[in-house]
């Protein structure tokens, strides 16, 4: 890949140009901000780690939407954090008005690019940008059960002692609070987590997942997660710009998959150099429908309450 642009040169974006960079991911790197010297001063001292890190890609900064020229690819990570006293109703309105300028921006300077969304709520952002853009779906997602998949595979190395390299997890629908863990497809060493946890054990673990950023806010206290984040925006963008054609939980919409139209949520996709290149059909029991199911519906209130707002 030639060039990507990353719109937010704030901990999220910065620490996901540094891992893209690192892997010599693309030619050049791209970092926008509101704040021009925030993105200037970022992409500078990535670039000054180069010689350090052996990496060749070329990273310069600045707020001027121009800067997306050319990009193959645009991941958005700019936003404002939802706060406390802060509604959802809130949180969309104000980061729609910021993603509003930013695919403005896209459609002028980069028409032909792939868009990345890690903006929240990264589902109804994601779906936000198909409607507005007009563009293929596969051009079109977001990124939540790749960092959602990490965090619990995390907390299940932590509690069992095995090797983070040997287990896989697959979580699926809205980001945090609303994600469906698959436990009938999470395994070590590709034998299934029953072996290994009661359901007790792991209803712990998944409730951690769900609370995982705002558990590292509260510990914190001036700032929440970042680094998980940019390494899940960097996975995905390895299987992309190498098109290894991966099967990761990725934002997509949805077109009667899962029994849902006219939605984008959390599922399984195989990502390669078209983007999103195809949604894997699982067979999910009554209790995984269920609670997909209801992950859905939540994600569609918030998408009709941006239909009130924007008038889609």
């Amino acid at each position: 890949m030639n060039k990507i642009t990353i719109v937010g040169a704030g901990r999220v974006g910065e620490s996901t140009a540094q891992f893209i960079a690192g892997k010599d991911m693309c030619r050049e790197i791209a970092l926008l901000d509101i704040n021009k010297g925030a993105a200037e001063g970022a992409a500078l001292d990535i670039q000054e780690v180069a010689p350090l890190f052996k990496y060749d890609t070329r990273l310069y900064g600045g707020s001027d939407g121009s800067l997306m020229a050319d990009s193959d690819l645009v991941i958005v990570t700019a936003g404002l954090p939802r706060k406390p006293g802060m509604t959802r109703e809130d949180l969309l309105t104000s980061n729609i008005n910021i993603v509003d300028g930013i695919l403005d921006d896209a459609m002028k300077y980069a028409p032909d690019c792939l868009l990345l969304f890690v903006t929240n709520p990264v589902d109804v952002v994601t779906y936000y940008a198909w409607k507005k853009t007009g563009w293929p779906r596969n051009r079109i997602f977001g990124q939540a059960g790749v960092l959602d998949s990490s965090r619990m595979a995390s907390f299940i190395a932590m509690e069992t002692g095995y090797s983070t390299l040997d287990i896989n997890t697959m979580v699926l629908g809205g980001h945090g609070d609303t994600m469906v863990p698959m436990h009938r497809y999470t395994t070590i060493a590709g034998i299934p987590i029953s072996n290994f946890l009661g359901k007790d054990r792991l209803d712990e673990i998944v409730e951690r997942t769900r609370h995982g950023g705002a558990e590292i806010l509260a510990l914190r206290q001036n700032s929440s997660a970042y680094d998980a984040p940019a390494a899940s925006v960097a996975e995905m963008v390895d299987a992309i710009v190498n098109d290894r054609k991966r099967i990761l939980p990725t934002v997509s919409v949805l077109e009667g998959e899962y029994g849902h139209d006219d939605i984008a949520i959390g599922v399984p996709t195989v990502l390669g150099n078209k983007g999103m290149e195809k949604i894997i059909l699982l067979d999910m029991n009554d209790e995984e429908t269920t609670m997909f199911h209801n992950s859905a519906t939540i994600v569609q209130k918030q998408i009709n309450l941006l239909k009130q707002i924007k008038s889609l």
